[in-house]
């Protein structure tokens, strides 16, 4: 099998690499570089748990070759804490109960972050839209839509809506 050095930089690191033109990128996450938390679930790309951030775009990393990721940066779920306190978006998800077993968690976490950093106010259509292809078999979808909602509100540099004043004064 052919071999190809790779320059990955994953938050915030960089890592120098020689992979299999055949390994995954959840692959090389998981086995080479012992980031686990980024889950394999189905590995055909159905499930959403090994779900990363690359070049702000949430993707499958059990679908993505990881020699085609040279260069690239890639966001995964243990990137989004700070020193071991949770971001907006995982504190949302622990403060609205949406998660149970944990699985299927980073994936729906870093696909709420590829959401939020486009679309910093969802509709509930468009939270929904955004987490399709991200299964959970626990909790069903609600809670998990309230966290999307409540991280979206909690976002740091968010400005509070303010209703207008409906009186004119002279």
């Amino acid at each position: 099998m052919k071999n190809r050095d790779i320059t990955l930089h994953i938050n915030g690191e960089e890592y120098r690499l020689n992979v299999a033109v055949n390994r995954t990128l959840l692959d090389v996450l998981r086995d080479e570089l012992g980031m686990t938390e980024t889950k394999y679930g189905c590995g055909t790309g159905e499930c959403g748990a090994c779900t990363v951030v690359v070049e702000g775009k949430a993707i499958n990393s059990c679908l993505t070759l990881a020699a085609t990721m040279d260069g690239k940066r890639i966001a995964t779920v243990a990137g989004r804490a700070d020193f071991g306190r949770l971001d907006h978006i995982q504190q949302a998800f622990v403060d609205e109960a949406a998660i149970q077993c944990g699985y299927c968690t980073p994936g729906m976490v870093m696909k709420t972050a590829s959401l939020l950093a486009t679309n910093p106010d969802p509709s509930e259509a468009e939270i929904r839209h955004a987490l399709e292809g991200n299964i959970c078999r626990c909790t069903g979808y609600e809670k998990i839509v309230k966290a999307v909602k409540k991280a979206a509100q909690t976002m740091p540099g968010r400005v509070a809506a303010v209703e207008p004043c409906k009186e004119v004064v002279q």
